[in-house]
């Protein structure tokens, strides 16, 4: 990570900072939406790494919608999922969907395809069912076949 992105410390300072690079330093915007939303699963509180990564899936998914709206947009329906459920029971009910999650195409168009419900299932299939990791997993390999792959993952 750059040192200009390392040394936000806010999803705010974040959000500035990539408005005001995104036009010369695409890459250094990416790098600033990215430590954004880790500063924001980070504020959370979640107990442990795994949570930690779901909630950042779940706040680059808000990325996503806001970016698609044109103004800040919640993932109210994930959120209340979450809150009935918990963090990791609201990865394991979405993932063991019929349909994939919401929201992969367009983590893969912002190259935030590692912050997908499935790519957090797959790095730590302790956590979840054995029937969501299968299903995680052959999403995946779906996606890698469509050549939509992100990072290697579990």
């Amino acid at each position: 990570m750059d040192e200009r992105v390392r040394r936000l410390k806010t999803p705010e300072e974040c959000e500035i900072f990539r408005t005001n690079v995104q036009k010369t330093l695409p890459a250094l915007a990416q790098e600033a939406r990215r430590r954004g939303v880790e500063l924001r699963a980070a504020a959370y509180g979640a107990k442990g790494t795994a949570e930690k990564e779901a909630l950042c899936a779940v706040y680059a998914y808000e990325e996503v919608l806001s970016k698609k709206h044109g103004r800040t947009t919640r993932a109210s329906r994930t959120w209340q999922m979450i809150k009935r459920h918990g963090i990791i029971g609201a990865v394991e009910r979405a993932v063991n969907r019929e349909h994939e999650t919401v929201g992969y195409a367009a983590l893969l168009e912002m190259g935030m395809q590692d912050f997908a419900f499935e790519a957090v299932v797959a790095r730590y299939p302790e956590l979840f069912s054995p029937k969501a990791v299968a299903r995680a997993r052959v999403r995946m390999e779906e996606w890698t076949r469509a050549g939509h792959a992100g990072p290697a993952v579990g």
